[in-house]
């Protein structure tokens, strides 16, 4: 080639590789005796090809990004990313714990059933896993079975053989240069995954991860902004509810203070005169009227202690034969000027393990209630038995029973129900809805069985103690 040829022959590549620099890939055929020429075309051969897999990768990222939510995006991954990356199965793991931690998140395939799916964690250190996040390079199994024979100890990798799969691709998840999770590739054939590919593969990788970011926050500001409003609306429901406990409160404490009030003045302007017996009746009247309101003003408190979360209990075994023995015998004196007779049916020995002042606290109330509701003269029976790892304890009374209606309400704070007192007893209206959350929160249930005119049967289960 003479001289002028050459000079025009480099200026014709330099001219070429210009128009490369600037992406324009359109360049003439070179003659097939031009050896440079022939790599030039590989070159632009591989250039053009390069360019339509960041140009189909940008098109699918784009299309996974018009999703908000994180699950969303990992559907639309699922779905067009197989023109970029062979599989038959993603899965997606976050590092979590402080980097202690890899626990799965996500998983979707439609050639075989899951198992490595749900709250499935193992931990980061000392698995192959810690490799992947340290480094940020992807690995390739091209050989589960093989994996699986020569690490055995991997439960992830034996639950992935068991699905159906035998070649797998990791790619670590990195946002802002840190490692947070773990994407997996999987397929159902063998040597699917080609290291020669592993650029690609981590590119894909960097899109991804940049996705499942953005999908991953704002899942994140959704829950947390679902968890405000729920709290929200927690904390207006209980504001409702004080709002009401106070008016009820202020309803039931105003007839006692006034009648207190008035009794207290009579006393202390009555004249000389005044009878020994009004004057004791009066401070008989003060001072049953002052227990109500100390029982009304308790009841609250304790009401407002449990709904506020403070309420602890202080649970002990608790031996069910000696305690239901005692409770017995002390409302059989109480009932006596009732001429009510209230005994022990029935309760096998062994324990329980309870909050002995609590479960007090309600056996008073079922019992006292059952005085309270039962004409003179009648029999209130209680008894216990144990089945199936509980206690289920009853008090049966032979009252006027209890309307469907006053069922569904007997349990709600200040209750009216439609019977009354045999005796013209008071209430506070707060003692069975205290029962129920303290039974409740022994991990029992408390409820009640009547027909209007046979009388109510109050029972509460409440787990047994360990032997």
């Amino acid at each position: 080639m003479t001289e002028n040829g050459s000079i025009g022959a480099e200026s014709h590549y330099r001219t070429i590789l210009e128009r490369l620099s600037q992406g324009d890939y359109a360049v003439e055929k070179f003659p097939a005796d031009d050896p440079l020429g022939s790599s030039f075309s590989l070159l632009i051969d591989r250039l053009r090809l390069d360019r339509a897999k960041r140009e189909r990768l940008n098109d699918i990222i784009l299309r996974v990004n018009s999703g908000l939510f994180l699950d969303e995006i990992l559907d639309d991954i699922y779905r067009d990313f197989k023109s970029l990356i062979p599989y038959d199965r993603i899965g997606l793991s976050f590092v979590e714990d402080n980097g202690n931690t890899v626990r799965s998140y996500w998983a979707r395939s439609d050639a075989r059933p899951l198992k490595l799916v749900g709250d499935f964690s193992v931990p980061l250190a000392g698995s192959s896993l810690d490799d992947i996040f340290r480094t940020g390079r992807p690995r390739i199994l091209n050989d589960l079975e093989d994996y699986l024979r020569n690490k055995p100890q991997s439960i992830s990798t034996r639950y992935i053989v068991e699905e159906g799969y035998r070649s797998s691709l990791t790619c670590p998840l990195m946002i802002n240069g840190k490692a947070v999770g773990f994407i997996f590739f999987s397929s159902v054939r063998p040597n699917t995954y080609a290291a020669a590919h592993v650029e690609d593969f981590i590119r894909v990788a960097d899109q991804v991860s940049a996705a499942v970011g953005k999908g991953r926050l704002a899942s994140e500001l959704l829950r947390n902004r679902e968890q405000i409003e729920s709290q929200n609306e927690r904390l207006r429901k209980l504001g409702e509810k004080k709002n009401m406990f106070l008016g009820m409160a202020a309803h039931d404490l105003r007839g006692p203070i006034g009648f207190a009030k008035m009794a207290a003045e009579r006393i202390l302007t009555g004249d000389a005169t005044m009878a020994p017996e009004i004057r004791r009746s009066f401070l008989s009247d003060i001072i049953s009227q002052s227990a109500h309101m100390l029982a009304l003003l308790n009841d609250l408190l304790d009401l407002s202690q449990i709904e506020s979360g403070t309420f602890q209990l202080h649970p002990v075994p608790v031996v069910v034969a000696d305690f239901l023995r005692e409770t017995v015998e002390r409302h059989a004196r109480l009932a006596e000027p009732k001429k009510t007779r209230v005994e022990l049916e029935s309760a096998p020995q062994g324990k329980i393990l309870a909050d002995r002042f609590r479960l007090r606290q309600v056996m008073d109330n079922l019992i006292s209630n059952a005085i309270k509701y039962t004409p003179a003269g009648s029999l209130v029976l209680v008894r216990a038995n144990r089945t199936n790892g509980f206690w289920r304890i009853e008090v049966q009374d032979e009252g006027p029973g209890l309307t469907e209606d006053d069922q569904e309400r007997l349990f709600q704070a200040f209750a009216r129900l439609s019977a009354s007192p045999t005796g013209n007893e008071k209430g506070t209206g707060l003692g069975l809805a205290i029962a129920r959350r303290l039974i409740e929160a022994h991990g029992g249930s408390i409820g009640v069985r009547s027909i209007p005119g046979q009388g109510a049967t109050f029972h509460l289960t409440i787990p047994a103690a360990a032997a």
